[in-house]
């Protein structure tokens, strides 16, 4: 038997929905007390904000890519230098 896919249409945008989302996290973050926990809703507002502006800018048309989005992966392959000291005995 087959799975049927449950299907939800959304009734607002994604930017909508991100916006609303760093907000309430905003909120809660500034009820807690600083620890750890709050730490971990500040890390979460600012993922959200973060995928709000790379939403932006693949909406936008022929725009170049925002400066404040960091690039994960390096085009350029960097050698691995070794911890170890070089034995100096022989």
């Amino acid at each position: 038997m087959v799975k049927k896919r449950r299907r939800f249409k959304q009734t607002t945008t994604l930017a909508e929905r991100l916006m609303a989302q760093a907000g309430r996290l905003r909120t809660r973050a500034t009820s807690l007390p600083p620890g750890s926990e709050q730490t971990e809703l500040w890390h979460k507002v600012r993922q959200t904000e973060t995928a709000l502006r790379v939403d932006q800018w693949l909406a936008s048309t022929e725009s170049p890519p925002p400066a404040d989005v960091v690039t994960l992966i390096d085009k350029s392959p960097k050698r691995r230098i070794s911890s170890k000291a070089p034995d100096k005995s022989a």
